[in-house]
């Protein structure tokens, strides 16, 4: 039998570890270990999104695990959506501890590109969140503090190949997202190519994407190449849900390729 990976599943805005429920128990029974965390205020966390007063705050959950870890062990960081930044500042931080990095359909900084560069290319080419509710708790003047995805945009846009199962499941735990503007964000988001460079790359394009087109995926693929590139074909925004043996299978190629 190989010898076991530790994953480690990070969720995208608005959801928690709970999104991982198909994939953490496909990995599971192939005899690896599964930690899905859910970031400050997701998912069962028990912050509240005005407590965050800026994005360090919502990925400490992960930066506390990394830390936690022992020195020798080395996990498979995977970040979906927008954990796609929690993971990269995970490998800024922890490059020794990291034998993988997995973006699955996730925004990618890199050295050469900036989050804030990242940021400005997704708000221009990612579709609008239709009905999604965005929270002005500064007042009505000042930017937007957190969004929460409604039921037109989950439905049609996020969730349109899943099961509608998952679908119900997802509006009953869905949390409100926090939002920071990128040029505050973009010191706590710092990758170099000495660290975040130095571990293994691969991403995953979930080719029936309706929230980052499949043409935003493969910008972020040219702007800062992985080592390796995966298509889920017919998988929307929730490869989890929509594809989870796929995404699954895509996991056990990484595993057994970067160790």
């Amino acid at each position: 039998m190989e010898r076991q990976k530790h994953f480690v599943l990070v969720h995208g805005a608005c959801h928690g570890a709970w999104c991982w429920y198909k994939v953490a128990t496909l990995l599971k029974s192939a005899g690896h270990k599964v930690t899905a965390l859910d970031m400050a205020a997701s998912g069962l966390h028990p912050k509240r999104v005005e407590e965050l007063r800026d994005i360090s705050d919502y990925f400490e959950p992960l930066m506390e695990f990394m830390k936690s870890l022992p020195p020798e062990e080395r996990v498979i960081l995977v970040g979906h959506s927008m954990g796609g930044l929690c993971i990269s500042v995970a490998m800024e931080r922890f490059p020794e501890k990291i034998s993988c990095a997995v973006f699955a359909a996730a925004i990618m900084p890199g050295p050469d590109l900036s989050f804030t560069a990242a940021s400005e290319e997704y708000v221009r080419q990612m579709n609008s969140f239709m009905d999604s509710q965005y929270m002005f708790d500064n007042g009505p003047n000042n930017p937007p503090t957190s969004l929460l995805f409604g039921p037109d945009c989950m439905s049609l846009q996020m969730y349109q190949l899943s099961p509608t199962e998952d679908l119900t499941l997802a509006m009953l735990l869905l949390r409100p997202h926090p939002l920071f503007s990128p040029e505050a964000s973009q010191d706590k988001v710092w990758v170099t190519k000495e660290r975040f460079g130095s571990v293994p790359r691969v991403y995953i394009i979930c080719d029936q994407d309706n929230v980052v087109m499949e043409s935003l995926q493969r910008w972020n693929i040219e702007k800062n190449p992985p080592d390796d590139v995966k298509v889920v074909s017919g998988s929307d925004h929730m490869l989890m849900f929509s594809k989870p043996q796929e995404m699954s299978s895509c996991l056990l190629e990484v595993a057994k390729n970067y160790s």
